[in-house]
């Protein structure tokens, strides 16, 4: 569905161009299993349904609600009809083989009561009853009336809440289109090994059979005596020595062994004979030069600049309807005199931003919880703005009743003073994000790099396309939190600042495709929140 915020607005267009991707995937001699959804959660934001149908009235996302399933149905048909339409399904002679309506459902069926089971069954009945003719999944949902292979990237502002950039890079085939050893070696081995098991995994009829208290056998027999087995040791501590048709097998722990004839094992999941490799890195351009640097500073907005108005703290995520990760807060006080205060500011987005007066006085940030700024601010005698910048780094993408999930600024004080039901002055997204000063075209004046390192600054610099065609990466570790594009295409966001538990960074390589780029020209764009320093970026092949 289409990710702007317009009901009802499919956009197939561009990189959303699903039939033409589908058709590259048949190309390149590859099958497909088409997740419609329309929730297919994938560490997508808002588990990649579109903002607009939380503004259908009455709706319940993913429940037997009549104003979902409409939106549902009307989203799935139209996949399924353009799919048959250019023939794509395997049993059209294309490469789709699988199809898959919703995802992890039974995570979160309780929830629901009665209206969780009935959903699925309805859902079910939905996805079958449109006849493509390839079988339907559900993912994780026993009840069902009927694995990830490709890393990628979340360009943009697709990622959903604290989800990075690169996602999944550690598949078989990376995010690159790079196969990663040992893991594509084993998996072409486990598809080698099934293609052994076809007949009598099609048309056998199947049986289980206990090998010990936790070793199970799984058989199918064919009609003309074909046997395939897949004999499975659950134990998560011991290697198994069982017997099975008058054969000793040695299982190891946790492992699945798989044989096409019932007799010899073509495959066990626990042995890797396939070789490890690495990736490597080469420096192909330097952006350490302070003349080729431009810089523009974000304004910060007061109250009089503001039209959208409201004597309450609005919920960010309803009012940018997901349009932009930043909500301006914005108010004007009076105060009797100099002094000195304490602001306190509590807040369920992702980072907040403190400005007072035009002045920068502080910078918090959350995780799945509350959090709280708190900072000692200096008022004037007279007239006081304060601006508070909140962000979200993504939607929620799951859980019952996405729904209702507000996020954003909950509370402000100013010493003893409440200021949460004075009036408030509000302003969706940056001004630099609303001119798409990212792209080609000059909307501003931009001004040389000083290298002062103020907060909210957008940078510019030009490079031509590096030689070669490997795969390209940009280098942001000298950078703090922000977003980066590329000739106005977003390479998403970073976040360089934070670290993880092993006190690095979760990513500083962010890939940048070669289709993005032109020979010459090309304009590099970072939006920076932080104190990130643009000179220390680097652009670099990937093998």
């Amino acid at each position: 569905m289409d990710l702007e915020g317009r009901v009802e607005a499919y956009d197939f267009s561009g990189r959303r161009d699903i039939v033409r991707f589908t058709r590259e995937v048949e190309t390149q001699g590859l099958y497909v299993c088409l997740r419609i959804g329309p929730f297919n959660e994938s560490e997508w934001t808002y588990g990649g349904l579109p903002f607009w149908l939380h503004d259908v009235p009455g709706i319940v996302f993913r429940s037997d609600n009549g104003p979902f399933k409409f939106h549902m149905q009307k989203w799935v048909t139209k996949v399924v009809n353009m799919m048959r339409s250019e023939k794509l399904y395997a049993s059209q002679g294309g490469p789709i083989i699988l199809s898959q309506i919703e995802n992890e459902y039974q995570r979160i069926e309780a929830a629901f009561n009665g209206k969780g089971s009935s959903y699925v069954r309805w859902a079910a009945g939905l996805a079958v009853g449109l006849q493509t003719g390839v079988p339907w999944i559900m993912c994780s949902q026993q009840d069902a009336p009927d694995p990830l292979y490709h890393g990628g990237t979340n360009f943009g502002r697709t990622a959903a809440a604290r989800v990075i950039t690169s996602y999944y890079d550690q598949a078989p085939v990376d995010e690159y289109g790079l196969i990663r050893q040992p893991l594509w070696g084993h998996l072409k081995e486990l598809h080698a090994a099934i293609r052994l098991c076809t007949v009598s995994l099609l048309s056998g009829l199947y049986e289980t059979s206990s090998l010990g208290y936790l070793q199970t056998a799984y058989v199918f027999k064919g009609k003309s005596g074909e046997c395939a087995a897949f004999l499975v040791n659950n134990d998560n501590n011991l290697n198994a020595r069982i017997r099975f048709q008058n054969i000793s097998f040695e299982l190891p722990l946790m492992s699945i062994s798989i044989l096409p004839d019932c007799k010899n094992v073509a495959f066990n999941t626990a042995k890797v004979s396939s070789q490890n490799n690495t990736r490597s890195r080469r420096v192909k351009h330097i952006f350490d030069s302070m003349e080729r640097w431009e810089e523009y500073t974000e304004p910060i907005p007061t109250f009089a600049n503001t039209s959208l108005r409201a004597e309450v703290l609005l919920d960010q995520m309803s009012t940018t309807k997901d349009t932009s990760d930043y909500l301006w807060y914005t108010i004007c006080f009076h105060h009797d005199s100099d002094a000195q205060a304490e602001l306190s500011v509590l807040s369920n987005a992702h980072v907040l931003h403190a400005f007072v007066n035009g002045q920068y006085k502080g910078y918090a940030y959350g995780g799945k919880h509350n959090f709280v700024l708190e900072k000692t601010v200096e008022l004037k005698n007279g007239t006081n703005n304060i601006s508070l910048l909140s962000v979200m780094v993504g939607f929620p993408d799951s859980g019952a009743y996405l729904e209702s999930k507000t996020a954003g600024i909950r509370s402000v004080r100013i010493q003893n003073k409440y200021l949460n039901n004075y009036q408030w002055g509000y302003q969706i997204g940056l001004l630099g994000e609303r001119l798409r000063i990212f792209s080609t075209e000059h909307k501003v004046q931009w001004s040389p790099y000083q290298a002062k390192g103020h907060r909210l600054i957008w940078y510019k610099a030009w490079f031509d396309a590096p030689s070669g065609d490997e795969p390209l990466a940009l280098n942001l570790w000298s950078m703090g939190k922000g977003e980066v594009w590329v000739n106005g295409e977003s390479i998403g966001r970073y976040w360089v600042s934070i670290h993880t538990p092993e006190h690095r960074p979760s990513q500083t390589w962010y890939h940048v495709p070669r289709s993005f780029l032109k020979p010459r020209g090309n304009i590099l764009v970072l939006l920076e929140e932080e104190y990130g320093d643009p000179l220390g970026i680097t652009f670099v092949s990937i093998t």
